[in-house]
């Protein structure tokens, strides 16, 4: 799989906003609407592009409190506790990363005792040994 610089600004303008129309990319890009077409169908195709979803409004956004969740495995539980974690639909994404931790989950919730109990829901997870987390106060910027 092959992305040129062309793909990536493309890419960077879908991750700006989904809906962009063709014609208003291929502005962009200084490319014809049928070869804007076609680069969308190949990154599509190779599985560059895995879907299109929903950005939410800095407005919602700013409502929700956001943490990063730490966490230290016991042994061989990854599989069984990325399925709990992926039921709880405060946890918007989990990353597996190196050094003292195993996973990161990044949780958002309507409030900081939402937030609370997801996180004490997190550290009750068969598998998990130990949780950490960080609430978030702000974010700089987002792509």
């Amino acid at each position: 799989m092959q992305v040129s610089a062309k793909d990536r600004q493309l890419l960077m303008l879908l991750a700006e906003d989904a809906r962009t129309p063709i014609s208003v990319l291929a502005r962009r890009l200084g490319l014809s609407r049928t070869t804007v077409q076609a680069r969308l169908d190949r990154l599509e195709q190779e599985g560059v592009i895995a879907g299109y979803g929903v950005r939410l409004s800095d407005t919602y956004e700013h409502g929700l409190v956001r943490a990063h969740v730490m966490i230290v495995l016991k042994t061989k539980a990854l599989g069984a506790v990325v399925r709990a974690l992926r039921a709880l639909p405060e946890v918007m994404s989990v990353h597996s990363v190196s050094g003292a931790f195993d996973l990161i989950a990044d949780v958002a919730a309507p409030s900081i005792s939402e937030l609370d109990r997801t996180i004490d829901v997190i550290g009750d997870v068969d598998g998990v040994e130990k949780t950490q987390s960080s609430v978030i106060l702000s974010t700089r910027f987002q792509r």
